[in-house]
C-alpha cells in the first residue's frame, strides 16, 4: 500500500495511491482518524485495504498537492555517519553509537514542491536517503523485536546548509533551515518491503547520478538505530527515522557540488519511488 498525505481544493487529508488515482482515508474515516498519523496509530492497514478495494472514485493523482508523508511528526530523527564511504570522505571515523541528531517538520517539503535556498548561504548540499517512519511505538526496543515496529518507508532528502551546520560542532544550524529538506513522496506500507530487504538509493542532480549505495551498507542497521534511539526517548506512531547518507555529497567533491536556484534534485529508492524538487531562491 502506497499512502500519502495531501491538500486538494484547500483541504489536508490523506489516502491510498490506486493506479494514478488517491482514495481519500480521510474522508472514509473521519474524526476516528484525521490525518495520516492517526491513522498509523490506530492501525487501520488492514480495514483500508477493504475499502480501498470497495472505493468507486478515486481523485486523480494530479489534481492534489503532495505534503511532506507525515506532515505533523512528533519527532523527526536524523542518523549522521551511517555508511563507510560517507565517513570516509569526511574523514571522520565509525563510532561505536549511531550519531542521531533532530529536525523539525517546518523544514521539510514534499516531493514537487520547491526546496527552498537560503539567502546567506551558497552551500546547500543534497543527502538521498531513506526514512522509516515508526508504526507501533515503544520504549527499550530490543534490536531482534524492531520490524514490527515499522509502519513503512520512504525517500528523503536530507538537505544540509554546509556553512551553517559547521558553525560549531552542533549540526542543527545546517539541517533545519525552512523549507530545506524534503519527505515524500509516499509511504510504502512495512508489509510490502521485507525485513532487511537489500534497497538501492540513488541521488541525482539535474540528472547527474551522484550517489549510490545499497541498505546493506549500513554501519547502523535499521533494527539497531530502533532500538538505540527507543532507549533514550520514546517512540511513537507517526514518528520519522531519516537513516544517512551515502558517500559522495557535494560538499566532498572537488570542485565541490550545492544545489542552486534552477537546480531538479531526485532521491530514488528501488523498493518505494523518486522524490524529485526542484531548487528556488528565498
Amino acid at each position: 500500500m502506497k499512502l500519502v498525505s495531501y491538500q486538494h481544493t484547500g483541504q489536508d487529508s490523506y489516502g491510498a495511491i490506486v493506479g494514478d488515482g488517491v482514495v481519500d482515508l480521510g474522508r472514509l474515516y473521519g474524526a476516528r482518524a484525521p490525518d495520516l498519523k492517526a491513522f498509523i496509530a490506530a492501525d487501520l492497514f488492514a480495514d483500508a485495504s477493504t475499502r480501498i478495494a470497495q472505493a468507486q472514485v478515486a481523485l486523480p493523482l494530479s489534481e492534489v498537492t503532495l505534503l511532506p508523508v507525515i506532515p505533523n511528526p512528533g519527532k523527526i530523527l536524523c542518523v549522521g555517519l551511517n555508511y563507510g564511504e560517507h565517513i570516509r570522505e569526511t574523514g571522520k571515523t565509525v563510532t561505536e553509537k549511531p550519531v542521531i541528531f533532530l529536525r523539525v517538520a517546518s523544514s521539510q517539503v514534499a516531493s514537487g514542491d520547491d526546496i527552498v535556498h537560503p539567502r546567506v548561504s551558497e552551500q546547500l548540499d543534497y543527502e538521498g536517503e531513506i526514512a522509516i517512519v515508526i508504526g507501533q511505538g515503544g520504549r527499550h526496543i530490543a534490536e531482534a523485536d524492531a520490524w514490527p515496529h515499522i509502519a513503512g518507508y520512504s525517500c528523503y532528502n536530507d538537505g544540509s546548509v554546509r556553512d551553517w551546520q559547521f558553525h560549531t560542532s552542533q549540526w542543527g544550524p545546517g539541517k533545519n533551515f525552512w523549507k530545506t529538506g524534503a519527505f515524500g513522496p509516499w509511504m510504502v506500507s512495512a508489509d510490502e518491503i521485507a525485513p532487511d530487504q537489500t534497497m538501492t538509493l540513488v541521488t541525482r542532480l539535474n540528472g547527474q547520478e551522484l550517489q549510490r549505495a545499497t541498505t546493506d551498507m549500513m554501519v547502523h542497521s535499521i533494527p539497531r538505530l530502533i532500538a538505540y534511539i527507543s532507549t533514550f526517548v520514546p517512540l511513537e506512531a507517526g514518528d520519522v527515522i531519516v537513516t544517512g547518507t551515502p558517500g559522495g555529497v557535494g560538499s566532498k567533491r572537488t570542485p565541490p557540488v550545492f544545489m542552486k536556484p534552477g537546480d531538479v534534485c531526485e532521491v530514488e529508492v528501488d523498493a518505494i519511488g523518486t522524490l524529485r524538487n526542484g531548487i528556488r531562491a528565498e
